[in-house]
């Protein structure tokens, strides 16, 4: 009866079988996951390891040859099933959602945003005014739905995430030390595929997730040596200047000028990799028409939404255990401790209570957490300011606001269209020290700040205003000086 073997993946070969193992397999998640563990940890465990795999193999290859067998009958049938379950049809209607800034967003976000209200599952959303296309949710979408998560509606950078230190430091320090500040930034902040030759120690690493969950747990490694680390693309570290404006704050500080710091990066490969790996089993699970495929959710009662929600939070937790190693480097620098530190995560799922006392899952995928007093940072470009703000908690925005000035052109279309010397001008009229960065990231290729956060002055008031002076991004150690 043996049948020709299906491979995909390369499974551990040694230990114990396990969910993960069985994904790479090709096995769809769910009920014949769960049937082949059960049946081959239960009669098969004399078999070695390579066997159980040959095994299984060629059930998933031919399930109607076993669907009398006395053991894999139950496999043969789940498999079966599972091949002739039907997509999940959407409703015929999507449900009212509130668009910010509705001229300025392109038509291919506003579609996936139409698509992620016919969800069965979803209870309400929200367009920012940064928004554009994306995967599955669109970037500055805001979904609520009941009992469910969707990975791709949080993102693949999880827990992607915005920190500001505040300094008792004159703002006259930032042009007086400009060559110290760039070589304290050279050396102490690593970003894309650079990591420290000795990472700092975190207690995060000892999180009972990294080994309790078996995706998670062959990401430690890999997480612990990028520790203290920033991603690459629009991921930045900078230093510049802080005004404060009125007389009263959540941080006790007195209206005027500061230097402060400003971070934004994510989970880095452990958020990519728990990402892509749930969305799959949801993708497997879900199965959804081809155009909200990207869309699958994980049901919270079920272990792999379970364990997707652990991983997630674990995540975003790592996140900002990096940020903080990064400011912690910086300040060590600068010989100051800060007297205050803002943070907020954008791509992630809350458990919230909507209008009507209802638990939802609200994910922002690119989109800032501004609940009725709640402090973030919404980031403009290297050479534009970016703002404080303290949120408003508008039930239309579902408690929310952008999360920066939003893009404009694609990357590869900004390479394409702008020029080196047209952005280093830019840099310079704004009085900008750039490290690293290419056009891709040129302050053209994002929408305008200022239009973006007058469409969202209902959601959000201005506490402070950041003006970048000296900018790290990506891996390349040049820099474009400023007269």
């Amino acid at each position: 009866m043996k049948q020709k073997k299906i491979k995909k993946g390369r499974p551990n070969l040694t230990g114990k079988l396990t969910a993960q193992d069985l994904v790479k397999l090709g096995f769809p998640s769910g009920k014949p996951t769960g049937t082949a563990l059960n049946i081959i940890h239960t009669y098969f465990t004399e078999l070695p390891r390579l066997h159980q795999i040959e095994l299984l193999q060629d059930v998933l290859a031919a399930p109607d040859q076993y669907q009398l067998h006395a053991t894999l009958a139950p496999l043969a049938q789940a498999i079966l099933h599972r091949k002739e379950s039907a997509p999940i049809s959407l409703n015929e209607t999507k449900l009212p959602y509130t668009i910010y800034g509705a001229e300025g967003i392109e038509q291919g976000a506003l579609s996936q945003m139409d698509i992620a209200m016919q969800l069965p599952v979803t209870q309400g959303g929200a367009l920012m005014p940064d928004a554009h296309q994306g995967y599955g949710l669109p970037v500055g979408g805001v979904l609520a739905t009941h009992h469910a998560v969707i990975p791709y509606g949080v993102g693949v950078d999880i827990g992607c995430r915005m920190s500001m230190s505040i300094f008792a430091i004159n703002t006259s320090y930032l042009e007086a030390n400009r060559d110290k500040l760039i070589k304290m930034l050279t050396d102490s902040t690593r970003f894309g595929n650079n990591a420290f030759k000795k990472p700092m120690d975190h207690e995060i690493m000892s999180r009972p997730e990294f080994s309790e969950i078996p995706v998670v747990r062959e990401l430690k490694e890999r997480a612990y040596m990028q520790l203290g680390s920033s991603g690459g693309g629009n991921h930045f570290v900078e230093f510049g200047e802080v005004e404060l404006h009125g007389a009263d704050n959540e941080f006790g500080l007195k209206p005027g000028s500061y230097l402060a710091i400003l971070s934004h990066s994510g989970s880095r490969r452990l958020g990519a990799n728990i990402a892509g790996y749930y969305t799959k089993v949801a993708m497997d699970a879900c199965p959804l028409p081809q155009e909200a495929k990207h869309l699958a959710w994980l049901g919270l009662d079920t272990e792999a939404g379970q364990e997707y929600w652990l991983a997630m939070n674990l995540a975003g937790d790592y996140a900002s255990a990096c940020h903080h190693q990064i400011h912690e480097r910086l300040a060590a620098k600068l010989g100051e401790a800060p007297l205050a530190r803002i943070e907020n995560h954008h791509n992630f799922a809350w458990k919230e209570k909507d209008a009507t006392g209802k638990e939802v899952i609200v994910h922002r995928k690119g989109a800032t957490p501004a609940g009725k007093g709640v402090m973030g940072i919404i980031p403009g470009t290297m050479a534009t300011p970016g703002f404080i703000v303290r949120g408003k908690g508008e039930i239309a925005s579902l408690n929310s606001a952008s999360h920066g000035a939003g893009r404009t052109m694609s990357r590869t279309q900004a390479i394409k269209t702008l020029s080196q010397h047209e952005m280093s001008d830019y840099l310079k009229q704004a009085n900008v020290a750039l490290i690293g960065a290419g056009l891709d990231e040129a302050p053209r290729a994002y929408k305008d700040i200022h239009q973006v956060m007058a469409y969202q002055k209902d959601l959000v008031e201005v506490v402070g205003t950041f003006y970048p002076k000296i900018v790290r991004m990506n891996e390349d150690k040049k820099y474009v000086e400023v007269d």
